[in-house]
């Protein structure tokens, strides 16, 4: 039986709000996750049916994985994943990197991953604008409500994208993208916003010291009477970026949800934006 009933809303894709990030959240917790009207999964994360019994009549957010952007592949992969999650329409479906990999038939391997049978990586020469148009063809078959871009830059945006979600925390504010977005009213989803805590295990943090001990983001949560988690969502949130904080824990699912609830000074944005060192940890 489902835990979670998600009621579907008549909210802006650009309203500043709370994703749970899929990524890394094992099979044996999705279901039981509470609290969280948007989810952010990916079919790479190989939990989408696991996420998809505890949310059923849930707003999802889908994101196309690189083997899939042909324009014959797109709605093929978009309907198997609405069966995965057992919904009729995705709130938001978006591609995952301005890549092109090599297809993998589902059948054959899924998740497909990075990586061919052999272990090595192949591309396939597929252009961004012939995807985006069969990602438009998805609206119009209501399979999804919006469409966006994840990683991508610079003008690349401007021609597709009214939503991108990208890497962005005080390690790498991306201060001129943000301000790009704001000037053409594109709305922006930040990742990893806790940098590069997610990606020690794998070992491409880069030897950067974590931001939830760092002396500035701790100082800041002392006199808030919050914790640091809660502080680095929150320079997100109040520079209207919304956010993707993911966890198994409980308690921790709940502090991200109240993050909302004090305002950070503008020197306390400032020294957190000051922290700024253009380390990119998702290497794309």
């Amino acid at each position: 039986m489902a835990s979670i009933v998600l009621k579907r809303t008549q909210q802006k894709v650009g309203d500043t709000r709370f994703v749970f990030g899929l990524w890394k959240v094992t099979k044996s917790t999705c279901a039981d996750t509470r609290g969280y009207r948007l989810l952010d999964g990916a079919g790479d994360y190989g939990n989408e049916k696991e996420a998809g019994e505890g949310v059923r009549r849930a707003i999802a957010d889908g994101l196309l994985w690189n083997t899939f952007h042909a324009h014959d592949h797109v709605k093929q992969i978009a309907k198997m994943q609405l069966g995965l999650w057992g919904i009729d329409y995705f709130d938001l479906f978006l591609i995952h990197f301005p890549i092109a990999l090599k297809y993998v038939d589902p059948s054959h391997r899924y998740p497909p991953e990075w990586f061919g049978d052999d272990g090595k990586v192949y591309t396939q020469n597929t252009p961004m604008h012939e995807t985006w148009s069969a990602m438009e063809e998805l609206v119009d078959g209501k399979l999804t409500k919006n469409i966006g871009l994840s990683n991508c830059q610079g003008s690349l945006i401007l021609d597709c994208s009214p939503v991108l979600q990208v890497e962005l925390h005080p390690y790498l504010t991306q201060e001129a993208l943000v301000k790009l977005c704001k000037t053409f009213s594109i709305a922006v989803t930040a990742y990893s916003s806790f940098g590069p805590q997610s990606y020690v295990e794998l070992g491409v943090d880069k030897g950067a010291p974590s931001l939830l001990k760092h002396n500035v983001t701790s100082a800041v949560a002392k006199t808030h009477g919050k914790t640091e988690a809660q502080v680095l969502l929150r320079w997100a949130t109040q520079r209207g970026i919304a956010v993707i904080p993911k966890s198994n824990d409980l308690g921790r699912l709940s502090a991200n949800l109240d993050c909302n609830s004090f305002d950070l000074s503008a020197s306390e944005l400032a020294a957190l934006s000051a922290l700024n060192i253009n380390l990119r940890v998702r290497a794309h």
